[in-house]
């Protein structure tokens, strides 16, 4: 896939791939690649894609902030 190839590490990313009984998708930064695979780090941990599984990708936004929970709004 040429735009994970071309893409600056770091870069968070969404690649939708092939696994045995359909597909998934791994969401994080792009952390690694080599001539066949590359690595997405995301919340549960890095994540190795084979290219020739990769089905979709792109770039994403930053996650949004979270806002600060700390129960309901102060009475006016």
């Amino acid at each position: 896939m040429k735009l994970l190839r071309e893409l600056p590490l770091g870069t968070r990313v969404v690649v939708r791939y092939r696994i045995e009984g359909g597909f998934t998708d791994a969401l994080g930064n792009l952390v690694a690649r080599d001539e066949a695979t590359c690595t997405v780090e995301t919340r549960r941990g890095p994540v190795v894609v084979a290219f020739s599984s990769v089905t979709l990708a792109k770039p994403v936004p930053p996650p949004p902030v979270r806002k600060s929970g700390g129960g309901p709004p102060p009475a006016l």
